[in-house]
């Protein structure tokens, strides 16, 4: 049985790791609840409670940086306050899409946004712009997360 529960804990995490790109699998939890898995086969022996906090609060940041990271690239390119919250929403309404809807939805919001505060298009390209590149560089960002909370489960794991 315990070998078993290693596999769905090995599975969940590898999941994990590829919904960390693609937008359909909530990817830094499903990595998060195999690493508890894991650390509750152990019988939390050698990563314990302190260890799972700070994988809790790394998980917590992976989302954060989504809904940040389209907002602050459309700031970036100059773009208004409007366009940075419109990108945001984008990213919230284009979620349930998949892949299309997480690429025009910060888009397409920023562009909104981008309009409504200026009212003209010229400008409004840009923040686009900036919302999509921003969004490229949060899935940079919560790869890197999502690595580190792997690499600490398993320094916990083996070293300590």
């Amino acid at each position: 049985m315990t070998v078993l529960l290693w596999i769905v804990a090995a599975v969940a995490v590898s999941i994990g790791l590829v919904g960390t790109l693609l937008p359909a699998l909530p990817g830094p939890t499903l990595v998060f609840a195999g690493l508890l898995l894991a650390a509750w086969i152990d019988g939390f022996t050698r990563v314990g409670w302190p260890t799972l906090v700070v994988l809790a609060v790394f998980t917590a940041a992976a989302y954060v940086v989504d809904f940040a990271a389209a907002s602050v690239g459309v700031r970036r390119f100059g773009a208004s306050r409007r366009a940075a919250v419109g990108a945001a929403i984008g990213v919230l309404v284009g979620l349930p899409f998949g892949l299309p809807g997480l690429v025009v939805g910060p888009f397409a919001g920023a562009v909104l946004g981008e309009i409504w505060a200026r009212r003209r298009i010229e400008g409004a390209a840009w923040a686009g712009a900036g919302a999509w590149i921003g969004f490229l560089a949060g899935a940079v960002i919560r790869l890197a997360i999502v690595f580190t909370m792997v690499g600490l489960f398993l320094a916990a794991l083996l070293v300590f």
